[in-house]
């Protein structure tokens, strides 16, 4: 019946913003909230002054960087609103939420994803892994090396949907360990330094060693692999190389005054009207061309004088050569008179002359404008160390570098394209990393569309292929080229994406098709495994219960998806429901900080006039994406915090870290980052507060923001003492361990402050401690709370001392270093006391101190998750609903319901309750216990597979890795 007249249902529907009118009767604009798309890390004034000026529909734009309305104007309507406003009549931001006309259920859309996103994710890494496997029993042949790379870079590409940037990280160190080529190594090298956006840090040459080999510049230009691979943390000796080439230089300095003293010239080769004296073996010993000319039948061996003009080189060039010839040296000689020489190497096959210009030419190429000019040269002579060599700076200079329009033009065109193929470097490899960092700087830009064909044309395997026209049609789609997005998405379903089809769906859509878009998101629905995503998109083609039906249906199987609550939100609010909406909100933002629905969250709070809430979401909004443009590109985020904060009360520096504490020990990270961010308004550049701000932003999974704000501590530190600190954290959040010791232990030798201590026991202590180190670390802390410092750190200090004395059995000491954390309103230390009492068999004081912890927190999902290890088996099952329904994505409350499905022998439901939460978030753990508990059911093959997926995840795992062997050892 519900098909019957399923196509009339089409024909009526209608995009619209809600009227002014509709505002006012829901509250003064509530009805009309704006949102924008989450991840947005690059949205900027000048990507939104390249955009359209039209209208733009697609309000849930990943990268929202179309203006409807001219800044100007836009500031002018604002301006005059605010200077107009007084009690009795509309403030300036309720006009503005009326002037920019916010979007209703009906306008809002969620993204398509511009990354890899395969049906059965699982599946697909465990297919990749057993390839990884296969290829790495094989011997290290140079294609078994290519073949390897590639498989690692598309691991990353399989795993970016999952954001982990630590395992984004390992992939891409495994893709420069398998590099063998030149071009390779330099991609994966700058792809490593723009993953950690190096760029940002003040002080650091893009062309600097670093210390480690994978990321070395000069070790980048040597082709082929060293006798073992090299491995992250392998450190790079070209420092002590260049002092040892240095006194090599001199040695070859006295033995060339040698040389021209002892050989004598006998043969003179005239250019021009100079004539240059030369030793005929040794030019003969140059090529074979020459050593026919000089000793075979030519006429040119009985003669001691020969002419040698228009043979393109010049005098000097000449000199040069003869004295190359001798002593195999070029560094005595200017850029260009190289350059002549490569060019005559070419012409008379000198390949050893040729190998040495082309060295020492690649070894000269340090700025920009250097790599424009010899790249050309480079390409003209087939020099493919030098063209290497200025890609490799103009590649570890990005995205700097992609807003240089001559950079561009090196990348870009299809004869771009061909002119790097002419020396085998049209790699995919180079236009993927082109691509990527083009989207992040702008979704919309003719660059990323034109970096998007050549990585196409560069496409051989399938999934490249996929990648390839997916990206491309979403950059296509942010471009309202609907026709040709609806082909590129139409070429990655044919290539396999099946997610792809979202993107034919929407196309369609936009096309006015419909009907169309939903019977083909349907026939995906009926013909795949159910998934959040597909329920998702097919709400925007359904109507009413049925609509939200489905929105339902995608919260249930990916309760990740932003987009079901904002429509969720919005509906309450059109029916005059505002605060219900915020309610919706506060769900979603509570497990995950996404940055739309802060955005979103604001404008509701501004339609009720509560000014301060919608400050607080704005500052952490900006906090996690400092250039964000709100209502879908019409007002930078920056801007309207200046019109809110007209409406409430400044704070004093004082007043705000008295609000600081509060926040902190009330456990409302999102407040806390409000205030740090104000802190910051009020005193730019503090590197204290800017490393506050990452330790909250970690804590929030926004490990992209927290490392920007890292880095920013250490631009702005004020001694070489803290900036140690600050980049001993950057290295140890990056895999340098050893490293971030080293930078420690420097900061302890200036000077002994809390910091460096806290990071020297920190670092340390995230291993599997034995009782020495223990103590060593125990040492450290006391260390650390010796030194001045406020009690925020110490109570974090204090904290981690007691769990190290709990590890060691000292009971009492951490008892003692819980409660003095809790006199200075350390309130997670609540946590720590529970574990004592649990270790002394007071389950009943565990359970009180952890529901104290539940009362005071804001954020309370891992308090809850914890109170249910000090409880029966109902209580704890309750508890860990609880912190389910609060946030989705932890995973303990999975494991531990699908642990006593197994001990009640309900074998199957315990597997579908794991596999619940591996639908949405891939969890290492979860694809352990699911593969245990398919071993012990007797199916092997799927623990296998589960096995080789978690294998992916972490190649390292030792419980898992011993269970996948001795599951293949069943098995065969």
């Amino acid at each position: 019946m519900r098909g019957l007249k399923l196509s009339e249902r089409f024909k009526s529907t209608q995009v619209h913003a809600l009227s002014s009118s509709s505002e006012k009767a829901n509250g003064g604009g509530g009805g009309s909230t704006s949102t924008s798309s989450s991840n947005n890390n690059k949205a900027s004034n000048k990507a939104s002054s390249m955009a359209s000026s039209k209208s733009n529909n697609n309000n849930n734009s990943k990268h929202r960087t179309k203006l409807p309305y001219s800044w100007s104007k836009l500031k002018s309507i604002t301006t005059t609103t605010a200077t107009t406003t007084n009690n009795n009549t509309p403030s300036a931001i309720s006009n503005l939420v009326a002037s920019l006309q916010l979007p209703s259920t009906e306008t809002i859309e969620p993204t398509i994803e511009p990354f890899l996103k395969p049906i059965n994710l699982i599946d697909s890494l465990a297919e990749l892994y057993n390839r990884m496997e296969c290829s790495s029993s094989c011997s290290p042949s140079q294609p078994q090396k290519e073949a390897m790379l590639l498989l690692y870079v598309e691991q990353y590409s399989l795993l970016r949907g999952i954001g982990d940037q630590k395992i984004l990280r390992r992939c891409l160190r495994m893709a420069r360990e398998n590099a063998e080529d030149v071009i390779s190594k330099v991609v994966t090298s700058a792809w490593l330094r723009f993953e950690r956006r190096d760029d940002e840090l003040v002080g650091l040459s893009p062309m600097e060693c670093g210390g480690y080999v994978l990321e070395c510049p000069k070790k980048n230009l040597e082709h082929g692999l060293s006798n073992r691979l090299c491995s992250v943390n392998d450190k790079c000796q070209c420092h002590k190389d260049s002092s040892k080439q240095d006194n090599f230089t001199e040695i070859e300095n006295v033995n060339a005054n040698v040389c021209l003293e002892t050989e004598k010239s006998d043969v003179l080769f005239c250019v021009g009207n100079e004539g240059i004296g030369c030793v005929r073996c040794k030019i003969a010993a140059l090529s074979e061309p020459f050593g026919a000319m000089l000793y075979g039948g030519f006429s040119e061996a009985k003669m001691k004088k020969i002419e040698f003009s228009g043979n393109g080189i010049c005098s000097e060039g000449m000199r040069a050569l003869e004295f190359y010839s001798r002593t195999k040296r070029l560094e005595l000689f200017s850029p260009m008179i190289v350059l002549e020489l490569l060019s005559f190497a070419n012409r008379f096959c000198c390949e050893d002359l040729k190998c040495d210009c082309d060295a020492y030419l690649a070894s000269i190429v340090w700025t920009i404008d250097e790599a424009l000019i010899l790249i050309e040269y480079g390409i003209e002579e087939r020099a493919k160390l030098l063209v290497g060599s200025c890609l490799q700076v103009l590649l570890r200079e990005l995205p700097n570098s992609l807003h240089n329009s001559k950079v561009v033009k090196v990348f870009c065109s299809y004869e771009a394209k061909a002119r790097l193929a002419m020396v085998g470097y049209d790699s995919f490899l180079l236009y993927y990393f082109l691509s990527q960092v083009a989207m992040e700087e702008s979704m919309i830009s003719k660059t990323t569309v034109m970096l998007l064909e050549r990585m196409r044309e560069c496409a051989s395997e399938r999934w490249q292929k996929a990648l390839a026209f997916h990206q491309l049609g979403c950059v296509l789609l942010e471009r309202k080229e609907y026709k040709d997005a609806q082909r590129c998405f139409e070429a990655a379903v044919e290539a396999g994406h099946v997610y792809s089809m979202a993107g034919v769906a929407r196309t369609k859509y936009k096309l006015g098709q419909p009907y169309s878009a939903y019977k083909l998101i349907s026939s995906l629905i009926f013909g795949h495994k159910r998934a959040g995503w597909m329920y998702q998109e097919r709400s925007l083609y359904n109507m009413g219960k049925e609509k939200s039906l489905d929105l339902d249906v995608a919260t249930e199987l990916d309760p990740s998806l932003s987009f079901p609550y904002k429509y969720r939100a919005l509906e309450k609010v059109e029916e005059k429901q505002t605060k219900e909406g915020i309610m919706e909100l506060d769900k979603f933002i509570g497990f995950k900080l996404s940055p739309d629905c802060l955005e979103l969250r604001a404008w509701l709070y501004i339609s009720l006039g509560d000014h301060d809430s919608a400050i607080r979401d704005i500052r952490a909004l900006l906090t996690i994406e400092p250039n964000y443009i709100t209502s879908h590109g019409k007002i930078n985020a920056e801007y309207l915090l200046q019109l809110l904060s007209r409406r409430v009360q400044q704070k004093s520096q004082g007043d705000c870290w008295m609000q600081l504490y509060d926040q902190w020990s009330s456990v409302d990270d999102v407040g806390s980052l409000a205030i740090i961010h104000q802190m910051l308004e009020n005193d730019p550049g503090k590197s204290l507060l800017e490393f506050r701000q990452s330790l909250l932003l970690l804590r929030l999974n926004c490990q992209k923001a927290a490392m920007r704000s890292l880095r920013l501590a250490r631009n702005h530190s004020s001694s070489m003492q803290e900036r140690l600190i600050y980049e001993g954290w950057i290295l140890y959040d990056t895999g340098y361990r050893e490293e971030a010791l080293a930078r420690a232990d420097r900061s302890i030798e200036i000077q002994r402050s809390f910091e460096a201590f806290f990071l020297k026991a920190y670092v340390l202590a995230d291993s599997n401690l034995d009782p020495e180190s223990a103590s060593y670390v125990i040492q450290l802390l006391q260390e650390a709370l010796k030194c001045p410092s406020d009690g925020l750190r110490k109570g974090q200090a204090l904290n981690n001392l007691g769990s190290i004395y709990v590890d060691s059995g000292k009971l009492e000491l951490a008892r003692e270093c819980y409660s003095n954390a809790l006199a200075i309103r350390h309130t997670r230390a609540h946590q720590g006391l529970a574990r004592v009492y649990q270790q002394k068999n007071q389950r009943k004081a565990a359970y009180d101190e952890m529901t104290k912890l539940i009362e005071k927190a804001e954020s309370n999902a891992s308090a809850y998750e914890k109170r249910s290890e000090y409880c029966d088996r109902e209580m704890a099952k309750a508890d860990l609903d609880v912190a389910t329904q609060m946030d989705p994505l932890r995973t303990y409350p999975y494991r531990y319901r699908a642990a006593v499905m197994m001990d009640e022998q309900r074998e199957n439901e315990a597997v579908e309750e794991l596999s619940k939460v591996i639908n949405f978030k891939p969890d290492l753990q979860v694809l352990h216990l699911r593969a245990a508990f398919y071993e012990s059911m007797g199916d092997l093959s799927s623990a296998l597979q589960d096995c080789q997926a978690a294998l992916c995840l972490d190649p390292n795992h030792a419980d898992t890795l011993e269970l996948y062997r001795r599951t293949q050892k069943l098995k065969s």
